[in-house]
């Protein structure tokens, strides 16, 4: 499935049983970082807006957070003869191999200046056990360690989850899919997102896996406070 051939859902009413979940919008993740995704930083202003949407409606607003330790095996740059981008397949980690990437403390691994974080309820890091990787904001890529999103959004009574952010392909796709799984109705807020697009199938894969899943697509534009 193609971008073009996306059907995305008409107005939809949101309120205090909703989330919207933020991927990732950190430095590193921007053109100018360290694993940049194009177009990442012209999304910013946008998710700012519809933060301000979620907080007027009483929803809850959760940013996700790559947390890397110095030395991480998902790098290359720990595996000696391994180049950013090597296929690689170990347990908890791959497909491929990173360029050192949102290291613990760094200006990489910040979120983005423009970012309005004060408009969110909770962050949640990922990726900090120095042996396994982690795309998803729910689980780690073992697939059984949690972050604690789940708990934080049942204990908030949330029902949908709203999901935006970097990188499509990647963390914004494993959110999505992984909210599925764990029984949330998911909306991929689609001109809040931008992808990496590699390998060349990872974007049409992506949304046609999710498509399957029932996961929905809608812009911006059509969220809207429920009254």
């Amino acid at each position: 499935m193609e971008m073009k051939d996306i059907r995305y859902e008409p107005v939809v009413d949101i309120g205090k049983d909703d989330a919207l979940l933020v991927v990732d919008i950190q430095n590193d993740f921007m053109p100018a970082g360290a694993l940049p995704v194009a177009q990442g930083d012209m999304i910013v202003r946008g998710i700012n807006a519809v933060m301000k949407l979620f907080n007027r409606c009483g929803a809850s607003v959760v940013l996700t957070q790559d947390w890397h330790p110095q030395g991480h095996h998902s790098f290359a740059s720990a595996h000696e003869g391994k180049a950013p981008y090597d296929p690689y397949d170990a347990p908890g980690l791959g497909p491929v191999l990173w360029p050192d990437h949102c290291v613990q403390g760094t200006h990489g691994a910040d979120f983005h200046p423009e970012l309005d974080t004060d408009m969110a309820h909770a962050a949640i890091r990922k990726g900090y056990h120095l042996l396994i990787d982690s795309y998803s904001g729910f689980f780690e890529n073992d697939m059984k360690t949690q972050t604690g999103l789940e708990g934080y959004l049942r204990t908030r009574g949330v029902r949908r989850v709203f999901v935006c952010g970097l990188a499509l392909d990647y963390c914004v796709y494993y959110t999505a899919s992984d909210a599925m799984k764990t029984g949330f109705e998911v909306y991929i807020v689609m001109d809040l997102t931008r992808a990496a697009g590699s390998p060349g199938d990872s974007i049409s894969t992506a949304i046609e896996t999710l498509a399957s899943a029932g996961v929905r697509f809608v812009n911006s534009p059509e969220v809207r406070h429920g009254g």
